[in-house]
Parts: structure tokens; C-alpha cells; sequence
């Protein structure tokens, strides 16, 4: 379940290879009043090519907004890489040898994995099945969003750093990471297809099933739940309570999981009095 969770909190991270070379009609939300318009776009970071899901209703509020929101800037994967290095490395021991045992299965050098905390052995482990899976980020939402928005000449606002997110990984105790990493072994063989499932409701726009998929995980891990999720969809529903108070139209795009279940960024912003309706198109 740990990993279930990972795979939806992470911002619905992968998908599944029965949207290759389709169409995906994803949910979009909006928030509005006499003069201010915030799109909510729930995203997944990885693709296969040939997804399509960036027409219709997405493209169109995208046209019209002013900016672009995003968790994070456009990410520098060098960057990153050694900045996960610098917050993940480890001494110690080295992990149980069924751990170094997937780490070598999916490419990694013999006793590599040990040098990582767990956090990152189990980020790690779960890349590397992915792009062993023939997904990429070049593919993904984000990418094209980014893209889009340089083409246009329209600003991009982050509202975190790659720092902060890797720091809420770091930030875990020592028994959920470890439990992140024992599960994250133990469901490698299940990622395409539980992927594939969680990914069918994303671009179906059935967010019924996307959000009972994120209660059942959040009920299952609390302290994840807790730091993944439910934290930054207060601040963000925080921000976007203080966004509606300047005019302009704002296309926001965070993780498919925060706009899903209970506790969602729809959900908070309901509660502080602003009406979240779902886009028809």
C-alpha cells in the first residue's frame, strides 16, 4: 500500500500503456469570480509518446490564461541528480540483499543501492522501473506544459523547489522510509499494472476512482499521507484563496493526487468558501 501511495502522491508519476497512442481527456476544475479565473489541472510526470491529452478543454484554458503554476520550475535532471545525492547519501550498513538484488536486476552497480538513504533507494528503484518500462519525462505533462508556455512567451510560477520536495522525502522518519523501501521492492513486479489502472482513471477523467484510490492510501500510510499530501494541499489552496484576489486567469497544474479524495485542494478551497466547479468539455 506504501507503494500504491508513492505512486499516486508522487503526482500520478507513471502511466500505463493503455493510453499509448490514445486519446486522454483528463478532469480540469476552475475556480472564478467578477474577475479573476483559476484553472485546476491535476498532471502525471512520465509518459509514453503519442499520449494525447493536451486539446479540447486543456489546451483552450491554457490559451487563455495569463501564467503558468507549477509544483516546480523546469527541473535540471543534472541538478537534481546531485542534489538527491547530497540529501540521500548514507553510510551504515548495507539494505537487506533483496534490495541490491532489484537494484541489479534494474541495472545498478552491486552494493550501489546501499549508498542511498532509504527514501532515495525507493525513488531510485521506482525510476528505474519506469524507465526500464519505456516511459520518460521528455513525454510528460509538465514537459509539454512547460513548453507550451515558452512558446507562448507565458510566465511560469513554481510554488516549490526541487530542494523542498526532496526534503519532504528526507524529512520521514526512519521507519517510514524503510517501510517505503520494503514495499517498493516487494511491488517492483506489480508497477505496469497497478500504474496502468491508476493512470485509465486519470486520463478518463473518472476522479471518483483517482480519489478512492488516494483514501485508501493516505488511511494506509499517515506520516506520507501527512507530508506528500496533505500539508502542501493546504498551502496550495492557501495560495489560491490569495491568488483570487488579484485579477487575471491563472492555468494551475500540480500532482493528478492533490486534486483527488478527501482533503483534496478542491475539497480546502470549499471549505474556505470559494466554489470549485468541473470543467464540462
Amino acid at each position: 500500500m506504501v507503494r500504491r501511495f508513492l505512486a499516486l502522491a508522487a503526482a500520478f508519476s507513471l502511466t500505463g500503456c493503455s493510453l499509448f497512442g490514445h486519446e486522454a481527456d483528463p478532469a480540469l476544475w476552475v475556480v472564478k469570480d467578477e474577475d479573476t479565473t483559476i484553472y485546476l489541472f491535476g498532471t502525471v510526470h512520465v509518459l509514453k509518446p503519442r499520449t494525447h491529452w493536451f486539446d479540447d478543454g486543456i489546451s483552450e484554458a491554457f490559451e487563455v490564461s495569463d501564467e503558468l503554476v507549477m509544483e516546480i520550475a523546469r527541473p535540471d535532471p543534472a541538478a537534481i541528480s546531485a542534489l538527491a545525492a547530497q540529501l540521500g547519501t548514507r553510510g551504515g550498513p548495507p539494505f537487506p540483499a533483496e534490495v541490491d538484488a532489484a537494484a541489479q536486476q534494474l541495472g545498478m552497480p552491486k552494493g550501489a543501492i546501499d549508498k542511498q538513504e532509504p527514501w532515495l533507494a525507493a525513488l531510485t528503484l521506482s525510476r528505474l522501473a519506469v524507465t526500464k518500462a519505456g516511459y520518460g519525462a521528455d513525454a510528460g505533462v509538465e514537459a509539454t506544459l512547460h513548453e507550451a508556455a515558452e512558446s507562448a512567451d507565458k510566465p511560469v510560477h513554481a510554488l516549490e523547489t526541487a530542494r523542498s520536495q526532496l526534503m519532504l522525502f528526507d524529512g520521514l522518519s526512519g521507519a517510514a522510509q524503510s517501510a517505503m523501501l520494503d514495499a517498493t521492492v516487494k511491488e517492483l513486479p506489480e508497477t505496469a499494472a497497478r500504474t496502468q489502472r491508476f493512470v485509465e482513471a486519470w486520463g478518463s477523467g473518472d476522479a471518483e476512482t483517482v480519489g478512492a484510490e488516494m483514501n485508501r492510501a493516505m488511511a494506509a500510510s499517515p506520516e506520507i499521507g501527512e507530508a506528500l499530501i496533505a500539508r502542501r494541499n493546504a498551502r496550495w489552496a492557501d495560495w489560491v484563496q490569495r491568488r483570487m484576489q488579484q485579477p487575471g486567469t491563472v492555468f494551475m497544474a500540480v500532482g493528478a493526487g492533490h486534486l483527488a479524495g478527501k482533503g483534496s485542494v478542491q475539497e480546502l478551497l470549499t471549505e474556505k468558501g470559494l466554489k470549485v466547479e468541473r470543467v464540462a468539455y
